[in-house]
C-alpha cells in the first residue's frame, strides 16, 4: 500500500514535468524570437527617436547661440561707438546714437555706455548713459550719475582689482540674471570693455537681454506635449518654460530637482577636438515620472537643457509592443489550452490519490501522509502544535478568519522550516493542529526546537478586517530512542498527542513525552478523572458535605463550611483531592462552584445556620459566575448568612476587580473570610485591601499549638492583629481537646476540625462532649 501512492505520485510528477517541459520549450522559443525581434526594432526606433531629439536639441542650441552671437557683435559695435565718442569728446550725438543702436538690434532690451570717472569729462557727473524699451514701445534714455563701479552688475563683470592698463583675456562678459532698476526688469547683461588710445580700460558697453525674452525664446521648443526647456546662468538662476505652466508647485519641484543635480559641473563648453558643444544626458525621476534630460553649455557659458518625459519618448514604441504582445498572447493561449487538456487528463487520473494525502485548506500533507512518512523515517522525532484560543477566535471573528489564520500560519511555518537544515516536514492534522516531522534529535535539541517554533509563532500577525489577530500555540513532542522497536513508530503520534494535551492541562507552553516518567499512565488517569467529573456534572453526582464550626464564646454550632464531594458509580464518596485539580485544569471548577452555590442555598434556605463556600481567584474574576452569584443572592435573600472563603495562597493580580465583587456581595449581606491564613507566607495585603471579616488560621499552625511555642506565638500575633482590625478568627484543623484548650486560651472566636466534627452529608448541630 505504501508503494502505490509513491508510484502514483512519481508518475504524475513525471508526466506533468514532460508536458510542462514541452510547453515551456515552445513558449520560450516563441518568446525568445519575439523578444529578439522586438528588441531590435525597439533599438532601431529608439536610436532614430534619440537622433531626432538630439538634432532638435542642437537646432535650438544653435538658435540660442546665434542669438548670443548677434548680441556679441552688436555689443562690440556699441563699444567701438563709445570709444569713438570718448575720443572726440562729442556728447551731442550720444543719446541719438544709443537710440539708433537699440533700434538696429531689436533682440536687445537695453543698451548702455558706462565710463569710469575722469575718462569722459564732457559727461560730468553722469558718466553712464542707458537706453531701453519702455512699455509703450518707445525708447527711454536715462543718465546714471556717480561711479558705475558702484553698480553690482558692473562690479561683478569688471572687479575693482582688475588691472585697467591691460586688455581682458575674455573680451565678452556675460552676467547672471539680475534685476535692473533703471529698466525695472530682470535681465542678463552682455558687456565688453571700452579702451582709450593707450588700450587702457575706461568703462563698459552693455546690452541687456530681458528674462521674459529668454523664456519666450526657449518656450518655443516643443518636442512632445510636456517637453520643457531651461537656461541656467553661472549663478544657477533658472529661466525656464516651466514658468508658463499652470501647476506652479509641480514646475518648482522639477526645477528644484534639476538644480540639485548640479548639471553645470558635468558639462563642458565643447567636445574635445570639435567646435560643437558637448551634449550630455541624464535620467531624472520627479513625482514618480521619469524624464530624459539633455543639456549643454551655450556660447554665454549658460546651461541650456531640455526635459522630455520618458513615456512620451517611448510612446512611439507602444504600437510595436502591443502588436508583439498580441502575437505572444494568442500563441500562448493556443499552447496553454493544449497543455491544459493534457494536464486535465493527468489530474483526473491522480486526483483521488492526491486528495487522500493533502489537506484541502492549507495544501499541506495531512494525517494519512504523516503516518506513511513515520514508517519511512528512521528514528523520527515529532512535534505537535495546537493553536491557543482558536475556538474563541472562530466564534468572535467567524470561521472565515479561522481558515485564513490556518492558511497564513501554514504558509509561514512552511517557509520558516525550509530555511532550516534538518529536513523538517510540516503537516496539518485536524482543526488547528499541525505536526512537524524531524529526523532524530536529542531531548535538549527537541526542547530547543519547540522553544524556537513558539517564539516564531508568537511573532506572527494577521490583519483581519482592520483588526490585528495574534498567534500562540502549545507544543507536545515525542521521539524514538535507539532501543525502541519499529512498532514504536505507530505510537509516536499518540505519545506526542499525550504530551500536547498534558501541556495544556498543566498550562505549559510545551512538553516532551518521557516514557520513564509514565506520562501516558498519568495522562490516562487524568483523562479518566476528567471524564468522571464531566459525567458527575451531567448526572448530578456532585454534592456538598458540611463541616461544623464551633462558636467558642457560646459553645454551640452556628456555622458550617460547605465542601464538595463526588459520588462514583457505586455511590462511594470521593474526596476533592482526587478530582478537583483535574477539574480546574479542564476549566470545570467554575461549574462546580455554581452547583455548590445552588445546592447550599437550597439546603440552608429554611435553617438558621450560617454557611461558607470556597471561591478561587478565577471564580472572583469570572464575570458570568459573579453575575450568577449576585442573582442567586438577590433571589434567595440569604446573603446575611453566607460567607465566601478566599484562599490566602491565591495570587491576586487584579485587586480592583476582586474588591468590586466583594463590595457587591457585601452590599447583599455576605461576609468575606481569608482561608488558610498563615500557610507559606501571610499576605496581609489581602486583609487590608479586600475588606475581610474573618481570618481562618491555617492548620499547619493550629495542629502544633499544644507542642510548638513558635506556632503558639505566631497564632497569638495573628489573633491580636485580627482583633485590632475588628476581624473574627477561626481555628482550622482542631484535632484534639488539648489543641482546643489552647484555642480557647488564645481567644479565637471559632473552632473547626476533627475534634469538632468531620465533613458529612448531614448537618452535625451538636458540639462535641
Amino acid at each position: 500500500m505504501a508503494s502505490l501512492p509513491r508510484l502514483a505520485g512519481s508518475s504524475k510528477r513525471l508526466l506533468m514535468l514532460l508536458v510542462l517541459l514541452l510547453v515551456a520549450l515552445f513558449l520560450t522559443a516563441m518568446w525568445v524570437m519575439s523578444t529578439l525581434n522586438l528588441d531590435y526594432s525597439q533599438r532601431a526606433m529608439a536610436e532614430l527617436r534619440r537622433s531626432q531629439i538630439e538634432d532638435n536639441f542642437y537646432a535650438n542650441l544653435g538658435r540660442i547661440n546665434s542669438h548670443h552671437r548677434r548680441m556679441e557683435l552688436h555689443t562690440e559695435s556699441l563699444a567701438r561707438l563709445g570709444e569713438l565718442l570718448q575720443r572726440s569728446g562729442n556728447t551731442a550725438e550720444l543719446e541719438t546714437q544709443l537710440r539708433q543702436k537699440l533700434r538696429d538690434f531689436s533682440d536687445a532690451f537695453g543698451v548702455g555706455l558706462w565710463f569710469e570717472p575722469g575718462h569722459f569729462p564732457a559727461l560730468a557727473d553722469t558718466p553712464g548713459i542707458y537706453a531701453h524699451w519702455a512699455a509703450d514701445r518707445r525708447i527711454e534714455v536715462l543718465r546714471q550719475s556717480g561711479d558705475p563701479r558702484g553698480l553690482d552688475w558692473y562690479r561683478n563683470l569688471l572687479p575693482s582689482d582688475q588691472p585697467r592698463n591691460l586688455p581682458l583675456a575674455e573680451p565678452l562678459l556675460w552676467s547672471a540674471a539680475y534685476y535692473n532698476p533703471l529698466s525695472d526688469a530682470a535681465v542678463i547683461t552682455l558687456a565688453t570693455p571700452l579702451y582709450d588710445r593707450r588700450q587702457r580700460i575706461i568703462g563698459l558697453a552693455s546690452s541687456d537681454w530681458r528674462s521674459e525674452d529668454v523664456v519666450r525664446l526657449i518656450s518655443d521648443i516643443k518636442l512632445t506635449p510636456n517637453t520643457f526647456s531651461f537656461l541656467l546662468d553661472r549663478d544657477n538662476r533658472k529661466l525656464t518654460s516651466l514658468s508658463e505652466r499652470d501647476d506652479t508647485p509641480a514646475a518648482q519641484r522639477i526645477m528644484d530637482a534639476i538644480l540639485a543635480e548640479q548639471l553645470t559641473r558635468a558639462a563642458t563648453t565643447a567636445a574635445p577636438g570639435t567646435g560643437r558643444a558637448q551634449l550630455y544626458s541624464r535620467e531624472l525621476l520627479i513625482d514618480g515620472e521619469r524624464y530624459a534630460l539633455l543639456f549643454a553649455m551655450t556660447r554665454a557659458n549658460m546651461l541650456f537643457g531640455l526635459g522630455v518625459p520618458q513615456n512620451e519618448i517611448d510612446a512611439v514604441l507602444a504600437p510595436m509592443r502591443q502588436s508583439n504582445l498580441r502575437i505572444l498572447v494568442l500563441t500562448g493561449l493556443v499552447v496553454s489550452l493544449l497543455a491544459a487538456l493534457l494536464l486535465h487528463l493527468i489530474a483526473n487520473t491522480m486526483r483521488q490519490l492526491e486528495a487522500s494525502y493533502t489537506d484541502p485548506l492549507t495544501q499541506l500533507p495531512n494525517r494519512a501522509r504523516l503516518l506513511l512518512d513515520l514508517q519511512r523515517t528512521p528514528r523520527p522525532s515529532l512535534i505537535l502544535l495546537n493553536l491557543d484560543a482558536f475556538k474563541e477566535i472562530n466564534g468572535f471573528y467567524g470561521h472565515a478568519c479561522g481558515d485564513q489564520m490556518l492558511r497564513h500560519l501554514g504558509a509561514q511555518l512552511l517557509q520558516h522550516l525550509r530555511l532550516e537544515a534538518d529536513s523538517a516536514r510540516l503537516y496539518r492534522l485536524t482543526a488547528d493542529e499541525f505536526a512537524v516531522l524531524l529526523p532524530r534529535l536529542s531531548d535538549e535539541a527537541l526542547e530547543a526546537r519547540m522553544n524556537e517554533l513558539g517564539t516564531f509563532i508568537q511573532r506572527q500577525r494577521l490583519d483581519w478586517q482592520g483588526q490585528e489577530v495574534g498567534f500562540n500555540a502549545t507544543f507536545g513532542a515525542a521521539r524514538l530512542s535507539a532501543g525502541e522497536a519499529r512498532q514504536g513508530r505507530d505510537s509516536l503520534l499518540a505519545s506526542a498527542t499525550i504530551a500536547l494535551k498534558l501541556a495544556r492541562l498543566q498550562q505549559r507552553n510545551h512538553l516532551l513525552y518521557d516514557p520513564a516518567l509514565k506520562i501516558r499512565e498519568e495522562y490516562e488517569q487524568n483523562l479518566l478523572w476528567a471524564n468522571k467529573v464531566k459525567t458527575a456534572l451531567q448526572e448530578d453526582r456532585l454534592l456538598p458535605h458540611f463541616q461544623p464550626i464551633l462558636d467558642n464564646h457560646g459553645g454551640s454550632i452556628g456555622k458550617f463550611e460547605c465542601l464538595v464531594r463526588m459520588l462514583d458509580d457505586d455511590g462511594q464518596v470521593i474526596n476533592p483531592g482526587r478530582f478537583l485539580g483535574v477539574a480546574k485544569k479542564i476549566r470545570l471548577h467554575r461549574q462546580i462552584t455554581r452547583v455548590m452555590l445552588e445546592k447550599c442555598l437550597e439546603r440552608f434556605r429554611d435553617l438558621p445556620y450560617e454557611f461558607s463556600i470556597n471561591l478561587s481567584y478565577e471564580d472572583l474574576i469570572d464575570p458570568q459566575l459573579s453575575q450568577t452569584i449576585k442573582e442567586q443572592l438577590q433571589h434567595s435573600g440569604m446573603g446575611p448568612r453566607l460567607i465566601f472563603e478566599i484562599l490566602e495562597s491565591e495570587g491576586i493580580d487584579n485587586y480592583s476587580q476582586v474588591r468590586a465583587f466583594i463590595d457587591e456581595v457585601k452590599a447583599l449581606g455576605c461576609r468575606i473570610a481569608i482561608d488558610d491564613f498563615g500557610t507559606g507566607y501571610s499576605n496581609f495585603e489581602h486583609l487590608l485591601r479586600l475588606n475581610v471579616d474573618l481570618i481562618k488560621i491555617d492548620g499547619s499552625l493550629i495542629r502544633q499549638l499544644d507542642s510548638d511555642p513558635n506556632a503558639l506565638a505566631v497564632t497569638l500575633g495573628i489573633v491580636q492583629f485580627a482583633r485590632s482590625l475588628g476581624m473574627q478568627t477561626v481555628a482550622e484543623f482542631v484535632h484534639s481537646a488539648a489543641v482546643q484548650e489552647k484555642v480557647l486560651a488564645l481567644g479565637i472566636d471559632y473552632s473547626q476540625g476533627q475534634h469538632i466534627g468531620m465533613p458529612q452529608a448531614q448537618l452535625q448541630t451538636q458540639p462535641p462532649p
